[in-house]
């Protein structure tokens, strides 16, 4: 079984809203980022290859406001396979471990070839799921 991923995010100026905290959206596109680095870093060449994550549901809490420069720690893991579709689970902490973001996102997985949901193989599963 593999270990869950962790991946250092740092706020750049271009992250942050009118408020002052990184925008809503910019959670949305770190969460994407977290999930495909982790996809590459451990799954098979040829799974890479061969099939695609795409997004079917968000579900996020947001705890506390990130803000400009601050090193945040985001961490991910799988659970949930069921068919072709897969939950993965994101916490993003703030510099004092202190959880910012809480996230759970339905991926599904697609055949690129086909362009149609592929049911998720138990050795994809046990790369993602949390030690």
């Amino acid at each position: 079984m593999a270990a869950s991923f962790r991946m250092r995010i740092t706020p750049e100026a271009a992250d942050i809203d009118e408020l002052g905290h990184v925008n809503n959206a910019v959670v949305v596109r770190w969460l994407q980022d977290i999930a495909t680095a982790h996809w590459r870093a451990v799954a098979p060449a040829d799974d890479v290859a061969r099939f695609i994550w795409v997004v079917s549901r968000h579900e996020i809490d947001y705890r506390r406001a990130s803000l400009l420069g601050e090193a945040l720690q985001a961490e991910t893991w799988g659970e949930n396979a069921r068919g072709a579709r897969f939950d993965r689970c994101t916490t993003i902490c703030g510099p004092d471990g202190d959880v910012r973001v809480d996230a759970r996102t339905t991926w599904v997985l697609m055949d690129k070839a086909l362009m149609r949901p592929a049911r998720v193989p138990a050795g994809i599963t046990a790369l993602f799921l949390k030690d």
